[in-house]
């Protein structure tokens, strides 16, 4: 059996996976992460002995998380402002599991391509779609991580040069400023704090709300028709919270690509939302490792 565990913001999420990838359980707790000590490593500890405790035939780990991991996949290279103690923490021994972690964006995709919405697509590209934007590409049915597994950030994207606002990675006016939830506050200038309260005043008709809202999805439509010029994937997956938004988002979306989309011979790319789930990270996870192991 394999355990896959999800390192989230606000909850640590797992599963327990048979060698056919399935569920045998799920659970959650709070991470707890108070941004100044790795006090939220406790609870991983704590949820992954109950795990064991309940399945001793576990045998490896995956986990998933923010950040670069290490080329070997034992530990997150670099995750800098957040999760102190994550940076070049060992799994394995800490665990005393053979662990294999990844980025989340990418633990997405593989539960999308395995399980959801993704099986039988290729190229694939997926944006998770939260409180930043997290991105993977899925090519001759691999992850494609680039030199030194910095490749698939998506969603620092430039989408406006003339933004004074820069990404983590130092790119202006990045298409995870453009439509993330941490951003709405500072580009709607206090209107704002959660995309649930801007979508809610869309539907009531709001136009200020309305203005907010077309300007991200369009920023969207740009990011994405860009990728598609470089990858030309089959289908473009969307994941996260923003994405409850359904048709709103898809429609107008839909809209600016058949303007803005190359697609030279009536090629084009399928749009899907994700179904994986609020636990694909943690059965992306257990399927990396199950992987990893067996190479």
């Amino acid at each position: 059996m394999i355990a896959g565990i999800d390192l989230g913001a606000s909850f640590i999420k797992a599963v327990v996976l048979d060698d056919h990838y399935h569920i045998l359980t799920q659970r959650q707790t709070p991470t707890n992460d108070d941004h100044l000590t790795s006090a939220w490593m406790k609870e991983v500890g704590n949820m992954f002995s109950g795990l064991v405790q309940d399945y001793p035939e576990i045998t490896m780990v995956g986990m998933s998380a923010p950040g670069i991991p290490s080329i070997d996949n034992s530990r997150i290279q670099f995750m800098p402002g957040r999760l102190p103690g994550l940076e070049g923490h060992d799994w394995a021994a800490y665990l005393g599991y053979p662990t294999f972690i990844l980025n989340d964006a990418n633990a997405a995709m593989l539960a999308e391509s395995k399980l959801g919405v993704a099986r039988g697509y290729d190229p694939v590209i997926l944006l998770t779609l939260g409180t930043g934007v997290g991105g993977s590409i899925l090519i001759n049915g691999r992850l494609f991580t680039g030199y030194k597994q910095v490749g698939g950030h998506l969603g620092h994207l430039t989408v406006d040069m003339h933004s004074k606002v820069k990404s983590i990675t130092g790119m202006p006016g990045s298409l995870e400023d453009a439509i993330g939830e941490a951003s709405l506050s500072h580009r709607t200038k206090g209107l704002y704090h959660s995309t649930k309260d801007l979508i809610t005043d869309v539907k009531l008709g709001d136009e200020p709300a309305k203005k907010i809202w077309t300007d991200s999805v369009f920023a969207l439509a740009i990011g994405l028709a860009a990728l598609g010029n470089i990858i030309s994937p089959q289908l473009v997956v969307l994941g996260g919270g923003i994405v409850a938004a359904g048709d709103l988002l898809l429609d107008p979306l839909s809209e600016f690509l058949n303007e803005y989309e190359w697609r030279p011979g009536g090629k084009q790319f399928e749009l899907k939302l994700a179904t994986a789930g609020s636990y694909a990270g943690a059965i992306g996870a257990g399927i990396f490792a199950s992987e990893k192991l067996n190479i």
